[in-house]
């Protein structure tokens, strides 16, 4: 008999988490839901109505996890062997509060996994302007635009991702065990799902559907990526969901390219001291 798939949801209240609980389920995947609140723990079990069995919650602020142990007794607890990170502060809080989700939160929860050999996948839900440097592919206008949107509008948000971004993205890199997935979708709809999307080198700006983000997410649960981490890009477009996956794990597609790894592990060596 095949061993249970067994998965952390981080933000499982979030509106991506509750569109991947029945689809995480309808993949045997058994879940272990992180809410906030008592009160939403209806809404989470309600998602997973279809396979009952397979559904755990866990109320636990992630705002309250401020050490590596703290998100490791949560990682525990759940006998994981692979973490989403769907949630943050959904600029609710001002920038303290977002940093202390956003930011720090999740940095715990990445150490965490990085130190539990038994986790050997972290996917992260981040957002498509994260990055330091222009995408290869992108041109200038469109990377003027995405300077202006995180300098502004995103000025509290993009540090945060981008810390806990690259901080997942160094720490698989020095890991045997853990594999590193960053989803980068664009500017999120509540639409329904087209099951159609642009994954990989997409363009700079462009809108999806939550319900596709999940879809994504968890086709990327059961496929192999090489190496220790990708960053993969989405948005809406003409590929269906799983041909897309399955092409950039055949085409090893990295958005990764013209960032500075060597700078990411710097910083993460820098943490630790």
């Amino acid at each position: 008999m095949a061993s249970t798939k067994r998965l952390l949801l981080l933000g499982g209240h979030g509106k991506v988490s509750l569109h991947m609980t029945p689809l995480l389920v309808a993949n045997s995947w058994r879940v272990t839901s992180v809410i906030r609140d008592e009160s939403q723990k209806n809404e989470v079990l309600s998602a997973a109505k279809e396979h009952p069995e397979l559904i755990d919650v866990l109320v636990s602020s992630l705002e309250d996890v401020k050490t590596q142990a703290d998100a490791k007794k949560i990682i525990d607890q759940s006998r994981a062997s692979c973490v989403v990170w769907s949630a943050g502060a959904g600029g609710k809080g001002g920038p303290g509060r977002t940093q202390a989700i956003d930011r720090d939160s999740c940095i715990h929860f990445i150490k965490a996994a990085a130190s539990t050999p038994s986790v050997t996948k972290f996917l992260l839900v981040s957002y498509l302007g994260s990055r330091r440097n222009k995408a290869p592919w992108w041109s200038d206008e469109e990377w003027a635009a995405t300077e202006e949107v995180n300098s502004g509008a995103l000025k509290n948000y993009y540090p945060a991702k981008l810390a806990a971004d690259e901080s997942l993205t160094a720490a698989a890199g020095r890991s045997e065990h853990l594999q590193a997935i960053v989803l980068r979708p664009g500017s999120l709809t509540d639409d329904r799902a087209a099951g159609k999307v642009s994954l990989g080198r997409t363009k700079a700006r462009g809108s999806i559907s939550r319900a596709d983000v999940a879809a994504v997410a968890t086709q990327l649960l059961d496929v192999n990526i090489a190496g220790p981490f990708t960053w993969l890009d989405l948005v809406e477009g003409d590929e269906p969901v799983e041909d897309a996956v399955q092409r950039v794990v055949e085409e090893k597609i990295n958005c990764i390219e013209g960032e500075d790894m060597i700078g990411m592990e710097r910083s993460l060596t820098a943490e630790e001291r």
